[in-house]
């Protein structure tokens, strides 16, 4: 049949699955799951499965409302290495039988539709996973999973990388078994902090792959006792998660459009036109891409322990300088260093996309790159040279958000006429004010007898 169930079928008898776990993710990127056994594939594929949206998490829906029914992208087949006998398909949700706008997922891939039909383009992405791997301690609170991971400077450090190789090994066998083509991983700047780098591709499947692979960590993770963690800045004291984000443009014929000839940084003028809507929108975007009011204690002046925050404080591009918020390693593509291991890479990648393309349909020009180390530069200095600081707080990143009418229509429009952008900002400025109102340990330490 059109919908591949027919291959999928076949690739899921071949690998003995029973079970398939058909998956979406809501706006934060939780993944939310049935498991259906492998019996009634077809009723799966005809009819998909309902789910009380409400109950799900934020994705748009209240307990009143109709299912969600979710239908799985037969292509999305990803078997779960750990588990035999299992695998996930991602879904895409709908209500009444229309792809439903709340979900991350409908969102990005609507968004690359609408490019591939105007202008017969691609858009592809990679990514850097960087995560900490905790222990839990007898009165509840969280160390390092790895105790003799103390040293000032652990990045790429051969004994803690070792120290962990059983967990770190069985996650590389996984992602290269699944085909991910993983290449590299790492003990990065944190204590405790690792990354794993597999092979890009086309922007939804590395999507997938980038809510696969947390899973993966987590479960990984629990069966060896530890707690893995995503979150931007676990310790005050210790370099934080970022989801690095590798964009490229490319033809429907797989020509690259971002690479140039003769240029410094071998870029094409489509991808300084793309870098400059990235510039444009990047106080904006930050409300996407640093979803959390964590997310702020990771970009921002100011280093761990190790001596770099290796996270961005300032809108600006250069070549390989990762002080910067984006790099250009080698010509053809982009890394921004901004977005952070609590985004959702469905919405993360969308309002990439619809900053960037902004910059190619005004032509604008992101003028000469940076190549000073900002991290070394007075705060004072970057801003008298015309260089934006990032949002310093959640509830700031989303005030521009919303004031931003190219990623408001990016996002897109919701059944009532409103757009999800402001659901969006309703979510997160409820979520900010939570934070804003809970007395934290810091200002009683402060402030309990000083006055």
């Amino acid at each position: 049949m059109g919908d591949g169930r027919d291959d999928l079928a076949a690739r899921a008898d071949e690998d003995g699955i029973e079970f398939f776990l058909a998956m979406f993710v809501d706006m934060h990127g939780k993944p939310c799951a049935k498991a259906v056994p492998r019996s009634s594939l077809n009723m799966l594929m005809d009819g998909g499965a309902g789910f009380a949206g409400f109950a799900a998490g934020d994705i748009g829906q209240g307990p009143a409302d109709p299912d969600l029914t979710v239908l799985p992208d037969a292509a999305s087949y990803t078997r779960v290495p750990w588990k035999p006998g299992v695998a996930v398909l991602h879904c895409d949700p709908q209500v009444d039988g229309e792809p439903w706008p709340y979900a991350p997922r409908v969102i990005l891939k609507r968004l690359l539709e609408q490019m591939r039909e105007e202008r017969g383009w691609v858009l592809k992405t990679g990514i850097e996973a960087e995560y900490s791997l905790l222990r839990r301690t007898p009165d509840g609170g969280l160390e390092i999973a790895d105790a003799l991971d103390r040293a000032a400077k652990p990045c790429y450090e051969v004994k803690g990388l070792t120290r962990m190789w059983d967990f770190l090994s069985t996650l590389s066998r996984h992602m290269n078994e699944l085909g991910w083509g993983n290449y590299a991983n790492d003990h990065e700047d944190g204590n405790g902090q690792f990354e794993s780098n597999f092979n890009y591709s086309d922007a939804v499947t590395t999507a997938d792959r980038a809510i696969f692979f947390r899973y993966m960590v987590h479960m990984l993770a629990h069966d060896a006792g530890m707690t893995a963690t995503f979150m931007p800045k676990p310790f005050s004291n210790v370099t934080g998660n970022g989801l690095h984000t590798h964009l490229s443009l490319w033809t429907t014929d797989d020509e690259p459009l971002f690479e140039g000839d003769g240029d410094t940084l071998g870029l094409s003028k489509v991808a300084y036109q793309f870098i400059a809507g990235l510039l444009d929108h990047g106080r904006a975007s930050a409300g996407v891409i640093c979803p959390t009011v964590n997310s702020y204690k990771r970009i921002g002046v100011g280093a761990p322990d190790s001596g770099a925050t290796w996270a961005p404080a300032y809108v600006a591009y250069g070549g390989n300088n990762r002080s910067l918020m984006l790099r250009v390693p080698e010509g053809g593509r982009v890394e921004h260093r901004g977005v952070d291991g609590s985004a959702n890479p469905y919405l993360s990648s969308a309002v990439l996309l619809a900053a960037g393309l902004d910059g190619v349909d005004r032509a604008l020009d992101p003028g000469d790159q940076t190549t000073d180390n900002l991290f070394s530069l007075d705060p004072a200095e970057v801003a008298a040279r015309g260089i934006q600081h990032l949002p310093r707080s959640l509830d700031r990143a989303v005030d521009e958000l919303v004031e931003d009418s190219v990623l408001r229509r990016g996002l897109g429009v919701l059944p009532d006429g409103s757009d999800f952008i402001d659901y969006f900002a309703g979510v997160k400025r409820a979520e900010f004010d939570a934070y804003h109102s809970t007395v934290s340990q810091w200002e009683i330490d402060r402030y309990l007898t000083q006055f």
